[in-house]
């Protein structure tokens, strides 16, 4: 049997980048049962509950939930139960810089096979308050309207 390759998206937190400013991003390995890999390679998951944390120098997934596998027995998996994410060291140690400044936090961005191997990407953000997003989503309004404009100048209407 050929092994897989490329990337394959699961899941993707999309309100993440809504309500947090991501300054920097990682990609981790997790540490799964056979019945999470099994249920994600059905294509189930959620991140939008998700946080990373780091405890003793190591990081963290919570509150990401995985479906039981539909087709499991008693072995099946708690879906909602905590996850180690595979980071090295220095990595690792910049994420405990960074967070120990205040403010900032882990985020899953987004879950995903990479050549087989189920992948994290891991977002340090900063929350973003009422006002930023109406300030982002205003910006983004006139970016759009901007490129309209544009698009009309170029095919010669007003």
């Amino acid at each position: 049997m050929p092994r897989e390759t490329g990337r394959k998206v699961i899941a993707s937190n999309r309100k993440a980048r809504h309500d947090y400013t991501v300054l920097d991003t990682w990609e981790a390995g997790i540490v799964l049962t056979g019945t999470e890999v099994k249920s994600l390679r059905a294509g189930r998951a959620s991140l939008v509950d998700g946080f990373g944390l780091v405890d003793d120098g190591e990081v963290y997934l919570h509150g990401v939930h995985i479906p039981e596998y539909v087709a499991g027995t008693w072995t099946n998996h708690a879906p909602r139960r905590v996850r180690k994410l595979l980071l090295h060291r220095s990595e690792i140690e910049k994420l405990i810089g960074k967070i120990k400044e205040g403010g900032l936090t882990l985020v899953p961005l987004s879950l995903y096979f990479s050549d087989g191997r189920a992948k994290v990407e891991l977002a340090l953000a900063r929350g973003k308050k009422a006002w930023d997003k109406r300030q982002d989503m205003a910006k983004r309004d006139a970016n759009r309207e901007i490129a309209r404009a544009y698009g009309r100048n170029l095919k010669g209407r007003r």
